[in-house]
């Protein structure tokens, strides 16, 4: 999660949110749960209310200490910068949302991490979508390219992604997707359009993705 010193709104909106799209996708039978970015520890205050084990991994020092009240376990720690002190396959799931898209090299950190999922767990990953309409509008009819203080083109962004460059990133660090949904969330002629053409602009009305994913070769893991 980015750095956010003060404002209290913002600080809410990157580190308090609940992701309750996110909670539905993490298998209801991971006992022990890596949220990496963990922010303020609202998604994993969830997932122990379900009965999990929930440590988190956090760079803001204010979001950290909300974290601590909250989960089981929390380290303080920059998530390119730090070797975590956890145990080979130590957790049923891991977590990274949002995260991705402020590294310098998600890839890098996709892959180190992997050892630390058991045989037969999964990944749960949520990235903003730079194919977004509005962006693409913005960038074609305007020429305008606009970091803003939230979304997309969140001011805090050092990387983009599309559903393939996703797809090819996760392939790239080890593992199969097993599930994709889509967050739209663009305005309702948009949406009415998409249905007219039969879903042919899913990708364009597509804020973030939302991927389950598991270690390649795994397939006939549980």
């Amino acid at each position: 999660m980015p750095e956010m010193a003060g404002g209290g709104g913002a600080f809410e909106r990157y580190h308090c949110d609940p992701r309750a799209d996110v909670l539905g996708l993490v298998p209801g039978g991971a006992g022990e749960i890596l949220d990496l970015g963990c922010g303020g520890g609202a998604l994993g205050q969830g997932l122990k209310a379900r009965g999990a084990r929930v440590t988190g991994v956090e760079k803001n020092p204010r979001a950290a200490a909300a974290a601590r009240s909250r989960l089981d376990r929390v380290v303080e720690a920059d998530l390119e910068g730090a070797e975590l002190p956890f145990e080979e396959a130590e957790f049923d799931c891991i977590l990274y949302c949002d995260i991705l898209e402020h590294l310098r090299d998600p890839a890098a950190l996709l892959a180190s991490t992997r050892r630390f999922l058991r045989p037969g767990g999964r990944i749960v990953v949520s990235v903003p979508n730079v194919r977004f309409y509005p962006v693409i509008k913005e960038l074609l009819f305007r020429g305008r390219w606009e970091y803003a203080d939230a979304g997309v083109l969140d001011r805090t962004h050092l990387r983009f992604f599309t559903l393939r460059s996703i797809e090819d990133m996760l392939a790239g660090a080890g593992y199969r997707i097993e599930r994709l949904e889509r967050k739209n969330c663009a305005a309702p002629k948009m949406r009415i359009l998409n249905r007219l053409l039969c879903g042919m602009l899913d990708d364009l009305c597509t804020d973030r993705y939302l991927v389950v994913a598991r270690r390649a070769g795994e397939e006939g893991a549980p």
